[in-house]
Formats: C-alpha cells, sequence, structure tokens
C-alpha cells in the first residue's frame, strides 16, 4: 500500500511514519518542509524516505497515481498563533483541497481535528455529526480545524473513505521542536532536572481549585493506533474523537512526573498570563463511546504509565 502522509517530519507524523515502517510498510510518500529532516531529532529514521516540499504538494500530486491513502497530519498547531489569514491557509484550505484530491481520486482520508474545537466544553465533548457545528472553539487554531470539520460534513463529493479524528492532549516521545506547543510533561521534565519543581497555573475559574484543571491526556503511541485502526478497519466514515475519555488533573500529571524522577512533588503556582486566560480549557474529556462502537477495544495508557514512559525516554536522551 502507497501512503502519503503529510506533517511526516513532526510529532505525531513522524511516530506514524516510524510504526508504519516497523510493521513492513515501505512504501511511503512523505510530505513536510525538507529541511526538517536534518534539523529534527523526530526524523531519525526516515531519511531514507522520499519527500514533498508541502508547499509544492499539489505541483507534485499529478506525478503519483499510486497513492492508496492518505494520513493528513500537517497542520499549524500554534494555539497562540492569531493569524487567521495564515491559520486558514495552512488548517482549512490546505485540507480542503487533499480532501477534493481524495474524493477525485477515491482515495481513503484520515485527518487530524481537534479537541480544541469544542472550546469550553459547555456543549459537551460528543462527536456525533449532528452535534458538530455548535460548537464554539476558543482561539483561531480551534476553529480552523472546526471550520473544515462543518465543511467536511457538508460535501455530497467524498473520500472513498474518511476520518476526521479530534486530537485531544497528545504527549510523548520527539516532540522537543514544538518549543512553548510541547506537551506540560515535556516542560516540566526539564524544569524539574534545572530546579526540583515544576510551574503550574493557577486556576482563575471559581470551583476549581489550582491545579486542578483537567485535561485528556493521550499518549501518541495510542493516537497511531487510532490512525491504524480507521486505516485498516474500515469503520465507518466520519468525525471520531482521539482522546483516551478520561480527564485528569496537571496535579496528576505532575505527580506521575516526579514519581518517575524519583523526587517528592514540588510545585510552584503562577498565575495564567492575560493573553491565554480566554482561551483556556479548563476540562477536556473526549467522549469515546463512537470509536468504541466502531470495534476500536484497545486499553489506552494511563498517565501514570504514559508519563514513566516518556519520562524513562528523555532521561536515556
Amino acid at each position: 500500500m502507497s501512503l502519503l502522509i503529510t506533517g511526516a517530519y513532526g510529532f505525531i507524523g513522524s511516530r506514524l511514519s516510524l510504526t508504519l515502517l516497523e510493521k513492513g510498510h515501505k512504501d511511503l510518500l512523505l510530505v513536510d518542509e525538507p529541511k526538517y529532516r536534518a534539523t529534527r531529532s523526530c526524523a531519525k529514521g526516515l531519511e531514507s524516505l522520499p519527500v514533498i516540499d508541502r508547499a509544492k504538494l499539489f505541483e507534485e500530486l499529478p506525478k503519483h497515481n499510486d497513492i492508496q491513502a492518505v494520513l493528513h497530519l500537517g497542520a499549524c498547531t500554534d494555539t497562540g498563533n492569531h493569524d487567521e489569514t495564515y491559520m486558514w491557509k495552512m488548517n482549512t484550505d490546505y485540507t480542503k483541497a487533499l480532501w477534493n484530491w481524495c474524493a477525485e481520486k477515491g482515495v481513503p482520508l484520515v485527518y487530524a481535528s481537534s479537541g480544541a474545537t469544542y472550546g469550553r466544553g459547555e456543549e459537551g465533548y460528543s462527536d456525533a455529526h449532528p452535534d458538530i457545528p455548535k460548537y464554539k472553539p476558543l482561539n483561531v487554531y480551534g476553529r480552523s480545524k472546526q471550520e473544515f470539520d462543518v465543511w467536511a460534513l457538508q460535501q455530497k463529493n467524498t473520500p472513498s473513505r474518511w476520518y476526521g479524528l479530534k486530537f485531544f492532549n497528545v504527549y510523548g516521545m520527539d516532540e522537543n521542536h514544538k518549543g512553548r506547543m510541547a506537551s506540560p510533561i515535556f516542560h516540566g521534565f526539564h524544569e524539574i532536572q534545572k530546579t526540583d519543581k515544576m510551574t503550574l497555573f493557577r486556576s482563575h475559574k471559581e470551583g476549581v481549585k489550582d491545579g486542578e484543571q483537567k485535561r485528556d491526556f493521550i499518549f501518541v503511541e495510542d493516537i497511531v493506533k487510532l490512525c491504524l485502526f480507521c486505516l485498516e478497519k474500515s469503520p465507518a466514515s466520519g468525525i471520531y474523537n482521539a482522546g483516551t475519555g478520561e480527564a485528569r488533573t496537571f496535579l496528576d500529571l505532575s505527580k506521575a512526573l516526579f514519581k518517575s524522577l524519583n523526587k517528592e512533588p514540588r510545585i510552584e503556582w503562577v498565575d495564567t498570563p492575560e493573553k491565554f486566560r480566554n482561551g483556556y480549557q479548563y476540562f477536556t474529556q473526549a467522549d469515546m463511546g463512537k470509536m468504541r462502537k466502531a470495534g476500536y477495544q484497545e486499553p489506552f495508557l494511563p498517565i501514570e504509565e504514559g508519563v514513566a514512559r516518556y519520562s524513562q525516554w528523555l532521561q536515556k536522551k
């Protein structure tokens, strides 16, 4: 099977590409900025595979008639980016172009949506299609993903199979290039190594104690499994949540991280910066019922185990 993978030198895309290689899929066509092959550690092991510059993808696609599926993980994921023109170009419009190509060629498409589409969660976290249009994301990134999800559900001309996976809070190996957008586990690990403490944001919401903000943290290898399930098992096309279904607190996460380093927890509290408060999610939890009904039965790694594995990997690095 010839597979096209966008964002292949990114955090999730590289892990997916490496997993496919390990499973015997050698015929992979990568899409990203070629310079990342030499500058990102996550690209190690992918050097021999052909790559298309993401800016030239649609010029190059006519040369490739053997593509049997597209896994579209490339996007601007910076939740602090307020440039709507750029976000719509890189996220919404780029995905629309890929969708239309897949529809024309009869090629399956798996693409990354986001849990950021749910906003504050007042309307819940259901991935049922009638519910999708009602969600109100809190930032430009979330809106760029939401607009595509709504658009996709309106299309009559679709890829042969398609899956929009709403990724929740993904963490794991080889995310160091993401800078401030890397997971709190990554940042906390390095802070603890330097200072023996971890900084967490105070709560600015009545009824939520400091550190009791909750997120659905999912290990990157579980995300890869969900992508491959859609690709290999062919459930019904549509939008699906991609989380664990269990919200955990930042305090839970920090305790797991300190334990992995054999250190007593030491937390330093700081105010959430004003510029991030309006877009801050105090609770996220994927409703995974639809994915389970579709046949996905793998257990999700609890943060205690995921953080321990990730911390061990970071220590070796």
